[in-house]
């Protein structure tokens, strides 16, 4: 998002800075740009303690915590420190990254984190003959989809002008992409928080 500032100590409290609307907190912001982030274990889980606890948020709409793939350490900080979260996976079509995305989802149920959707990334590219080139193939993300029995909620396709706007940190608000983040963030919205049932009340 272009943020250059970074976080300010107000108190005990870390407030984030803003771009675009959104308030970011990011390790990236407490280390130099060449120096390799290796944490792991209790590290990790202090890291995500004081994102959560210790970032001034105020009123916010939408916490979304980029995870990092796999079933490691941040999961199960997060099963614990946010036991409300819910989780969207992201894949993209090939059928190898789709069996490394399912274990993910899996990990996160068995930590009562519920599944809500599926994301296929890098799904497409549209050339200059509005042709449709599935580069990376197809059906990870409905086949991902179809195991869990969640809903494929978005196909996110490769674009140049996404990854020039991630580059210079400029959204790009037209254009190949665009449209279809707008329509997963609508649909997101629509969904609205999972209902949530606790096992051992019954009706008799």
């Amino acid at each position: 998002l272009g943020i250059e500032r970074k976080p300010q100590l107000i108190g005990n409290l870390m407030v984030p800075p803003v771009g675009y609307g959104v308030k970011v907190m990011s390790v990236g912001f407490f280390v130099s740009d060449d120096t390799p982030v290796i944490w792991r274990g209790p590290m990790l889980h202090k890291t995500l303690e004081q994102f959560i606890v210790d970032v001034f948020w105020g009123k916010i709409d939408y916490l979304l915590i980029d995870m990092p793939p796999g079933t490691g350490d941040v999961a199960l900080s997060l099963g614990e420190y946010l036991p409300k979260s819910e989780v969207f996976v992201v894949t993209t079509p090939q059928l190898a990254a789709e069996r490394v995305a399912q274990r993910s989802a899996l990990a996160a149920r068995k930590l009562k984190l519920p599944v809500r959707g599926v994301i296929e990334n890098m799904s497409y590219f549209v050339g200059d003959d509005q042709k449709k080139y599935e580069i990376f193939g197809s059906g990870g993300g409905e086949a991902l989809a179809e195991s869990l029995a969640v809903p494929l909620v978005g196909k996110i396709p490769l674009s140049v002008t996404l990854r020039e706007g991630g580059d210079t940190g400029v959204p790009e608000n037209s254009g190949q992409g665009t449209k279809e983040f707008l329509e997963l963030a609508q649909k997101i919205v629509d969904m609205g928080p999972a209902r949530r049932y606790r096992s051992e009340l019954k009706i008799n």
